[in-house]
């Protein structure tokens, strides 16, 4: 399976989600979806760039626009982060990595002093049709979701 390329139509993958439920990515056609990805639950960084897309709920909603979290954790851990943040939105679990290497978000960091690998702060938005129009990487999480809805507010210009 290719990477995801700005302008191609994202593929068709079935991930575990929060909710009890299994996803397609397809099943986000006719909205903006913000796919973000992030290292692990409960860490300081994940934990505060989760809260920026929570808190700024309602103007995504209102711009038409779905989020997403995207990490290896497992779906228990997720229902427990997304609980006790209270997060509107579903986190996926990506245990075996699949939406990671679609979207190449797996990489080499250093933790330590030793390499490891892990998620590298991502975001990807995919307009109505199923297609990638915005990526960002190596996030940090500082203004981060300015940026995202800035986009998606000149996106919706368009």
């Amino acid at each position: 399976m290719d990477n995801m390329k700005i302008g191609e139509p994202i593929f068709d993958i079935e991930i575990l989600s929060t909710g009890n439920k299994t996803i397609k990515l397809a099943d986000y056609q006719g909205s903006y979806l913000v796919i973000y990805f992030y290292p692990k639950d409960n860490t300081p960084c994940c934990t505060q760039e989760g809260q920026s897309f929570r808190d700024n709920m309602d103007k995504f909603t209102a711009l038409g626009a779905v989020i997403l979290g995207v990490s290896r954790d497992t779906v228990p851990v997720h229902e427990g982060f997304k609980c006790k943040q209270a997060f509107q939105f579903d986190l996926l679990s990506d245990t075996d990595e699949k939406l990671c290497q679609l979207f190449d978000v797996i990489k080499m960091k250093n933790m330590y002093g030793k390499q490891v690998r892990g998620i590298e702060r991502s975001t990807f938005l995919i307009d109505p049709q199923g297609s990638l129009v915005r990526e960002w990487r190596k996030v940090k999480v500082k203004n981060h979701c300015d940026e995202v809805l800035q986009a998606l507010t000149e996106l919706k210009k368009q």
